[in-house]
């Protein structure tokens, strides 16, 4: 079973950390001092990939580089005994952001607010929430609720929205066209969330959840962020990535061909070139 004590520590560690993130204002960061990002795409419990992407970003030589992770838990892992393994993930994400606290970011999914809210998500028959909850109590034990009560505070601040030097937006999803016009950025603002945005037709839900992707809804949302490109996850993608549009990279890094991108801050991008270029194979 695994020190709940220390593990406690390191969360706790990473919840300052995430609050004092250099560029944060609210549930947005602007990337400060970043001249190159890696960012994946949806991991769901998939430690081995974690692994890899970790020795793709190298970050203690690379102490300008930025690395963002997305959507980690709900995955396919489980315990003999019952529940999910990806609380795992949380566990490393939480040690990584205490060893590179300026360089180390993560994007709410909607998977993690779905934990977050208890508004269930389901795969088949298997209540995804209740299965997280489950493996906590496998690895924990006693300790298990403290643990999760943890878990929950992280998942309550960390960031729903990144914007880096050269105007790319790293978001995990973004709000459908019949939610545009009541998408609100200042939300994402707030230290805290309001219920009424972590709700469907919400500000944080919607920028999570949705899936519309037509041209016309990438260029609205880019707008009211105030940037040019948008990189994001959510969307499973047989060949690891997919360009739906002219201003959007999915990227999606749990199976194979797992992909991520890594590319500079230094100078405007097109997504022609952000393929051709930055995008890789783990």
């Amino acid at each position: 079973m695994p020190d709940a004590e220390r593990i406690l520590t390191t969360l706790r560690r990473a919840i300052q950390h995430f609050r004092d993130t250099p560029g944060r204002a609210g549930r947005i960061v602007h990337l400060e001092g970043a001249t190159e990002v890696l960012v994946s795409g949806d991991l769901h419990g998939n430690v081995e990939n974690f692994r890899r992407l970790l020795n793709a970003a190298n970050l203690a030589q690379n102490p300008s580089r930025h690395f963002v992770l997305q959507e980690v838990i709900h995955g396919p892992y489980h315990y003999p005994a019952g529940g999910d393994k990806s609380h795992q993930m949380l566990d490393l994400l939480a040690a990584l952001k205490c060893q590179f606290p300026r360089q180390v970011h993560f994007l709410l999914g909607n998977h993690e607010l779905a934990q977050y809210t208890q508004r269930r998500v389901a795969k088949g028959d298997l209540d995804l929430n209740e299965c997280f909850r489950e493996g906590v109590g496998t690895a924990y034990g006693g300790r298990a609720p403290e643990v999760y009560s943890v878990y929950q505070e992280l998942l309550a601040l960390v960031p729903v929205a990144l914007r880096t030097p050269n105007r790319m937006l790293l978001s995990h999803s973004l709000p459908p066209a019949s939610k545009m016009d009541s998408f609100d950025p200042a939300a994402l603002r707030q230290d805290e969330s309001a219920e009424s945005d972590l709700v469907p037709g919400g500000s944080v839900h919607s920028v999570v959840w949705g899936r519309d992707t037509r041209p016309d809804t990438i260029a609205a949302y880019l707008t009211k962020m105030d940037a040019d490109l948008l990189v994001s996850g959510h969307v499973p993608c047989d060949d690891g990535f997919d360009t739906p549009n002219d201003r959007q990279l999915i990227l999606d890094s749990l199976g194979c061909p797992a992909c991520y991108c890594l590319f500079p801050t230094d100078r405007p991008l097109a997504l022609a070139e952000l393929v051709q270029h930055y995008l890789f194979t783990l």
